[in-house]
């Protein structure tokens, strides 16, 4: 495989063939993330990505899943995208869905009916970083759309046909913002319905405009309790008709993992718990991104 600069995928996308089609993030500007800093975006030559698909063809035989990385795939004009789908689905036969990343910028580029051939063709499921529902947060951490645009195109993914998986961030508005952060987190998540939801704790990562504000005291870093209280919020105002709620990440001070909405009062008792100071919470030390 031609691996180049940092990798990243979903948790849930551990044990899939990883088959980098382009470098870096369309965006790459939102003000936490320091994974693709300097790196130029760019998708990578058909022939590379062709090879891969026929080593994942020979050597990864036991792998049901594909993960197009990184940080944006599905932004690859139309055609490129279904060629490639069509190469997995042609060469990779025993594979069963194929997952990327998305954000405003790439749903908005494709129609639904484009959406709906790239499902015909594999598409299983697109990761999402909504990262907080507050528009004011948003704005702060430069994430370059609002909760209307998330909404949006989030439905224009389900309208198609195509499963989401929507990531936020525990933090990510300090402490003067934090309970709006998790109300509002919570409003846009059940507007937009999505099969799985994943938590992350906001973790700071030197160098990003959010660390340099950090050190300037502009930003708060909220305390794991602090965390914990967001968490409980945003999960009371979280309404999923049968969403998959994850707080299983690394990064977080308590592993959840709640169908809502059947397991919602038992997570919020969880979290009390913990709040209590009757169930330990992670050490720093094991925390990761």
């Amino acid at each position: 495989m031609h691996y180049e600069g940092n990798i990243i995928r979903p948790p849930s996308e551990a044990n899939s063939i990883l088959l980098q089609v382009t470098v870096g993030c369309s965006r790459n500007k939102c003000t936490f993330c320091g994974t693709y800093t300097g790196e130029r975006f760019r998708i990578k030559p058909d022939s590379i990505i062709m090879e891969d698909i026929a080593f994942a063809a020979q050597y990864c035989k036991r792998q049901r899943r594909v993960f197009l990385c990184d940080g944006d795939a599905l932004i690859i004009p139309q055609k490129r995208l279904l060629i490639i789908l069509q190469e997995i689905k042609k060469q990779l036969p025993w594979v069963t869905r194929v997952g990327i990343y998305a954000n405003t910028k790439s749903l908005k580029m494709k129609t639904i009916d484009e959406l709906k051939t790239l499902k015909e063709n594999g598409l299983g499921i697109a990761y999402m970083g909504l990262e907080t529902g507050d528009d004011v947060t948003l704005k702060k951490i430069n994430k370059g759309a609002t909760s209307q645009d998330m909404i949006e195109m989030a439905r224009r993914a389900k309208q198609a046909g195509i499963k989401l998986s929507i990531t936020v961030i525990l933090g990510i508005a300090g402490r003067k913002r934090s309970r709006i952060h998790a109300e509002e987190t919570g409003r846009i998540l059940s507007t937009i319905d999505p099969e799985y939801v994943g938590a992350l704790s906001l973790m700071l990562i030197p160098g990003t405009p959010l660390f340099k504000d950090y050190e300037a005291a502009k930003f708060t870093l909220i305390e794991p309790e602090e965390m914990l209280a967001e968490l409980r919020t945003l999960i009371a105002n979280t309404t999923l008709t049968k969403g998959l709620f994850h707080a299983n990440h690394a990064s977080n001070y308590l592993p959840i993992k709640a169908r809502l909405p059947k397991d919602k009062a038992a997570t919020l008792y969880l979290i009390d718990q913990a709040l209590a100071g009757k169930v330990a919470l992670k050490p720093e030390y094991l925390r990761a991104l």
